[in-house]
């Protein structure tokens, strides 16, 4: 099992650079970073979208760019993956998209993945002129675009919601075809549906069923004809304990992130050295 972490950073969060060194030292695999561009004060909402949410907290409207921190993150360090966690792809334009996915892979030389998902905040997406009912066939068509962008040298598209004539683009991506897109999502259908269509990965945030989620999703990709031993699953965002994640190893997930507080270093540091006998040689 690899063992990674995922934070909000933020100014008042221990600073990128700082975290991705104590990370590489102690042997931890991977770094995943939250986005929002900001969160609309009308807070209509609820947090996560979910009935009778808690208040929303503070760090959600914190947040650092992802791609500036990680690739700050990876310029000083040389093992470490680095991962958006997750980016939220409606609400981003999918060229220069596209072209910060390629850029930041090959700073990283090939340690990036890009972590994608389909977002909540309704009012945050509007400002984006985005509509939330329509956001899962928008990032669809997002992805498919980069896809063209990282993989043809004159790349083009037209789909329903999206077009871009035939263009020139680069850097393409250090990985080929392209860094892995991992869905970051609960197990709803319409997240294994896209995971099984168009991506490399499945990182679950809370599974509740992850066992039956996991069965479901295998079905959905041998349907599309792809073998399910193609597609990484990882659980986000986890406590550290070692009797669960022996459960879902034998489920096959191969990677767990730790969910660690946006707090200062005095904080962060000594959380990295309590867990790290969880990491193993």
């Amino acid at each position: 099992m690899r063992v990674g972490v995922n934070i909000f950073l933020t100014e008042y969060s221990i600073q990128p650079v700082q975290l991705g060194e104590e990370l590489e030292a102690r042997g931890y695999e991977s770094l995943w970073v939250a986005e929002h561009s900001h969160i609309p004060t009308s807070r209509d909402t609820p947090w996560g979208g979910r009935k009778d949410a808690p208040p929303l907290p503070k760090e959600y409207r914190y947040t650092y760019d992802s791609f500036v921190a990680l690739a700050a993150i990876a310029a000083t360090t040389d093992r470490l993956k680095v991962g958006t966690g997750i980016a939220l792809v409606a609400q981003r334009d999918p060229i220069w998209l596209a072209k910060e996915v390629a850029s930041l892979d090959i700073i990283s030389e090939g340690r990036f993945e890009f972590g994608i998902g389909f977002g909540w905040n309704r009012e945050e997406m509007a400002s984006h002129g985005v509509d939330a009912r329509t956001r899962h066939r928008l990032v669809r068509e997002k992805i498919a675009l980069m896809k063209a962008l990282w993989t043809e040298d004159r790349a083009s598209y037209r789909g329903e919601m999206i077009s871009m004539e035939e263009s020139w683009a680069w850097p393409k991506p250090y990985q080929k075809p392209h860094p892995p897109i991992v869905m970051g999502s609960a197990g709803g259908p319409m997240a294994l549906a896209a995971v099984a269509e168009y991506c490399d990965g499945w990182m679950p945030v809370h599974p509740q069923d992850l066992a039956g989620d996991i069965a479901r999703l295998h079905a959905l990709l041998e349907q599309a004809g792809r073998d399910p031993a193609e597609v990484e699953i990882g659980v986000y965002g986890t406590d550290p304990d070692p009797d669960k994640w022996e459960e879902w190893e034998a489920l096959g997930v191969s990677r767990v992130l730790i969910f660690l507080p946006p707090a200062p270093a005095d904080v962060v540091v000594p959380l990295l050295d309590q867990h790290r006998h969880l990491i193993g040689d």
